[in-house]
């Protein structure tokens, strides 16, 4: 079974508003970039990727948990992150049962990661191009 259809059966079988919860952040973290990957990684954790992980997700007993890979690196005006504070890479946001998710604050958070991961991670083409530079450099 695929990425996707795993994460479509974990939040099926949530059966409460964890699930609901869960479907909403996917959307939304898909919504952001059309290059973010779905993957299930580490035994059970639905993950979203582009150059790297950019978060994963995990229903818990009570809450739902939204962990950025590195979230320490990234701006947080709106005081998102309530859990993992004291890490020097992840972060995360727990949602209890009746939170409203501020859409618009982790959209921006979403955006911010992903930017992060643009910078940190060049594309396959670009370091094809910038190897074959180099090469054409030394060579000359």
């Amino acid at each position: 079974m695929n990425a996707s259809k795993r994460i479509d059966k974990l939040i099926a079988d949530l059966n409460d508003w964890r699930g609901d919860v869960l479907a909403r952040l996917r959307k939304l973290i898909l919504d952001t970039d059309t290059g973010i990957i779905e993957e299930w990684k580490w035994m059970g954790t639905p993950t979203w990727s582009k150059n790297s992980v950019i978060c994963i997700a995990n229903p818990h007993k009570g809450k739902v948990k939204l962990t950025f890979s590195n979230g320490a690196a990234l701006k947080d005006p709106e005081k998102l992150f309530n859990s993992m504070l004291e890490g020097n890479k992840w972060r995360a946001i727990d949602i209890f049962e009746g939170d409203k998710i501020n859409e618009r604050a982790l959209k921006n958070l979403l955006k911010e990661a992903l930017a992060l991961d643009s910078a940190a991670k060049p594309s396959k083409a670009k370091k094809t191009h910038a190897t074959s530079k180099m090469k054409k450099r030394s060579r000359g």
